[in-house]
């Protein structure tokens, strides 16, 4: 052991690796999207980045219809802020996901924004990103938005595609008209008022 000298472990897997790497594009051809980018660390980490490249790759193969790309992470940090549009469907590890998806975040609005899936083999639990937000718990200032779109996001796993059609419009609707928005956003209205707001768009 060395004084003030730390060593992480980091693991990749294969099974883990392909699981991720197989949701993803399979998430790419049910959505009607056509890329898929896997973000890396190869370069560097040459034996677990470039294990899980590998994997990537080998499932990429079966999709031939679905354009893979492949860019280190840092690249793709920047391209994300500067060219969000040349992106579709993102595939990472798990630590540059975390890190990532804050960034994307930041793009669109913030965490109260953005939904999230956690996808298992047999169940699947949609949240905000953003947790139980504790500082405004009870405040009546919370945007709702990450929550609504969380169960756009369920709606569509449980292939209620209309509902979740109908949601999401209703929701962008109300984006749309500027009038009831939260303080996060630019707005002064409360989650009540939004929330309201976004019922009378899906009538």
């Amino acid at each position: 052991m060395v004084t003030d000298v730390v060593t992480s472990l980091k693991v990749i897997t294969r099974v883990a690796s392909i699981r991720i790497a197989e949701v993803a594009f399979k998430f790419a051809v049910e959505h009607g999207r056509r890329k898929v980018v896997a973000i890396h660390k190869a370069n560097i980490m040459k034996l677990a980045d470039g294990l899980f490249l590998r994997c990537c790759r080998e499932v990429a193969a079966r999709f031939p219809q679905i354009e893979y790309k492949e860019l280190i992470v840092d690249n793709a940090a920047m391209q994300l802020v500067i060219r969000p549009e040349t992106f579709d469907v993102l595939l990472l590890p798990n630590l540059y996901g975390d890190i990532v998806s804050d960034l994307a975040a930041g793009l669109v609005g913030g965490l109260g924004i953005v939904p999230g899936a956690n996808l298992g083999e047999k169940h699947a639990v949609f949240e905000a990103v953003h947790g139980s937000a504790p500082d405004i718990a009870g405040k009546g200032v919370a945007n709702p938005t990450a929550m609504m779109f969380s169960a756009v996001m369920m709606l569509l796993h449980l292939k209620e595609t209309s509902a979740a059609n109908r949601l999401q419009a209703a929701i962008e609707k109300v984006y749309a008209a500027k009038k009831c928005l939260t303080p996060d956003v630019g707005g002064a209205a409360g989650t009540a008022a939004f929330t309201a707001a976004v019922i009378a768009a899906l009538r």
